[in-house]
C-alpha cells in the first residue's frame, strides 16, 4: 500500500496528462529488467567514477518516464538529480552555461523535489560547521570562533575546486561572508550568479571580485565544482538526464554539428574522470541514434554509442552504452491501466465501487477506444488513456453513485488536449469521436 501523499501525487499528475514527479515504482511495467543494471552502475559512480548510459525508443515507450523513474530511484540511494530539456532556443546542447542553468533550477534531492540547489550549499556549510564542532575544541556558544574555524575549513575544502573552478569558490566564500553578515540580497544575488543566471547586478559581482556571466568554459568547471560539493555533503553522486537530444535532428545545421560534439566531448570527459560522481543519461528515438540527420553524422560519436540491436530483444545487455526500450503494446497498458484504478481505489471509501464499475473488462474496453482514436498506436495512448481513466472515469465514479460509465460516457478526443505526436496519430484515423459500448 502505497502512501496517501504518493497516491494524490500519482493521481494529481495522470489527471493533468503529465508524469507524476513521484511514486513512479508503481507503474514502472516492462523497465523493471534494467533495475538491477543501474543500480550497479550508480554504486560504481558512488565510488567517485563517471557514468554514461544512452536511452532509445521510439515516442511512446516512456523515454520520458524511464528518465523520472531512474531519478527518483537514484535519489532513494541518496543521489541528487536533475532533469534538463533540450531544444534550440532555451537549451541547445552545445552552449553548456544554459543546460548548466537548467540543470541547476531542477536540481532535486530526496528532501527537495526541485530547486534544491541552494538547500546543497547551505547545507554544505552547515556540514563544515558540524565537523568543526565535532572537534570538541570550540563552544558552540563562540560565533567569532566557530565562524573562524570553519572559514579556515572552508578554505582547505575549497582548494581542490579553486584549481579548476577560481569564481566558484570566490563566490563562496563571499556568500558564506554574507550570509554571516546578514546581507539577504547580496546572498540572493550570489546565489543567482553561482546558478548560472544572467544579469546579476554589478555589485553583486564586485563584491566577489567577479566580472561578466558565466561561459562554457566556466559552467564546465561549475560543474565540476558542484559535483565537489554533493560529495562533500553527503551525496554520493548526480544523475543527470538530458531528455529529448533527438530535437538535434530539426535543429539548424550548424547548431546540430555542434550539439552532436558537444554530446561526443560529455562522453569523453566523463570517460576521461572529469567529472566523478555525474551519471549522465540521454533519451532519444532510434531516428536520433541510427538516421542520417542524428548521431549518424559525426562518426567518433557514432562509434561511441553503437550497440547492436539485430539479435532478439530478450537477450539485450543492459549494461551496454545504449539499451532500448521495448514498445508500449497492449497488455503494457492495461497492466498500467489496473495499477491506476487500484492505486485510486485502495483505501478509498468508495473503494468496491471503483473496482467492479471500472473493472478489468472496463479498463480493456477504454484502452481499445483510446488506442483506436489514435490510430491503433498504442504506443501514443499511455498519457491520453490515463488521463481518461483517472479524470473522466475514476473521478465520476468516485464522485456520482449513479455514474455508469458504460452508459454515461462518450469518448471523445480533442485536437486541443494532444501532443504534436498525438493528432499525428489521430489524423491518421480520421476519428474524433469514439462511443464505448
Amino acid at each position: 500500500m502505497i502512501s496517501a501523499a504518493r497516491r494524490e501525487d500519482i493521481v494529481s499528475a495522470l489527471r493533468r496528462g503529465t508524469v507524476p514527479s513521484n511514486g513512479l515504482d508503481a507503474l514502472a511495467v516492462g523497465i523493471e529488467t534494467f533495475a538491477a543494471t543501474l543500480d550497479e552502475e550508480l554504486t560504481a559512480v558512488a565510488s567517485g567514477r563517471g557514468g554514461f548510459k544512452a536511452v532509445r525508443g521510439e515516442y511512446g515507450t516512456g523515454k520520458t518516464f524511464f528518465g523520472r523513474w531512474l531519478q527518483e530511484r537514484a535519489r532513494a540511494r541518496g543521489f541528487a538529480a536533475t532533469e534538463v530539456q533540450i531544444n534550440e532556443t532555451e537549451t541547445p546542447l552545445h552552449r553548456l552555461e544554459t543546460v548548466y542553468r537548467r540543470l541547476v533550477e531542477h536540481l532535486a534531492t530526496a528532501d527537495t523535489a526541485s530547486g534544491a540547489f541552494r538547500g546543497v550549499i547551505d547545507g554544505w556549510f552547515y556540514a563544515l560547521e558540524q565537523d568543526v564542532l565535532a572537534d570538541a575544541s570550540v563552544d558552540p556558544n563562540d560565533a567569532a570562533t566557530l565562524l573562524k574555524r570553519t572559514d579556515s575549513l572552508m578554505e582547505a575544502r575549497l582548494s581542490a575546486i579553486s584549481k579548476t573552478a577560481p569564481a566558484f569558490s570566490a563566490v563562496l566564500r563571499t556568500y558564506r561572508r554574507a550570509l554571516a553578515a546578514g546581507d539577504g540580497m547580496l546572498a540572493d544575488g550570489l546565489i543567482s550568479w553561482l546558478s548560472g543566471q544572467p544579469n546579476v547586478a554589478a555589485g553583486v559581482k564586485r563584491a566577489a571580485g567577479i566580472k561578466g556571466d558565466l561561459d562554457h568554459f566556466g559552467a564546465s568547471n561549475f560543474l565540476v565544482g558542484l559535483l565537489t560539493i554533493l560529495r562533500d555533503s553527503g551525496f554520493p553522486g548526480l544523475v543527470m538526464v538530458l531528455d529529448e537530444v533527438e530535437t538535434l535532428q530539426r535543429m539548424r545545421t550548424d547548431t546540430r554539428e555542434k550539439g552532436l560534439n558537444a554530446l561526443r566531448q560529455w562522453i569523453d570527459e566523463i570517460d576521461a574522470g572529469r567529472y566523478p560522481g555525474l551519471y549522465l543519461v540521454v533519451t532519444g528515438t532510434p531516428a536520433f541514434f541510427d538516421g542520417p540527420q542524428g548521431v549518424q553524422r559525426l562518426a567518433p560519436l557514432a562509434q561511441r554509442l553503437h550497440v547492436d540491436f539485430g539479435t532478439d530483444r530478450h537477450f539485450d545487455n543492459p549494461r551496454a552504452v545504449q539499451i532500448r526500450l521495448a514498445p508500449f503494446d497492449h497488455t503494457a497498458l492495461l497492466a498500467v491501466g489496473r495499477r491506476i484504478r487500484d492505486i485510486y481505489a485502495e483505501g478509498q471509501p468508495r473503494e468496491q465501487r471503483l473496482r467492479s464499475v471500472v473493472d478489468d473488462n472496463y479498463i480493456e474496453t477504454l484502452a481499445r477506444a483510446v488506442a483506436g482514436g489514435l490510430g491503433g498506436k498504442v504506443g501514443v495512448a499511455p498519457r491520453l488513456f490515463l488521463k481518461k481513466l483517472v479524470a473522466d472515469i475514476l473521478d465520476r465514479v468516485d464522485l456520482h453513485e449513479d455514474f455508469d460509465p458504460c452508459r454515461h460516457y462518450t469518448l471523445t478526443l480533442a485536437e486541443s488536449e494532444m501532443s504534436p505526436v498525438e493528432r499525428a496519430a489521430a489524423s491518421a484515423a480520421s476519428v474524433d469521436d469514439i462511443e464505448l459500448p
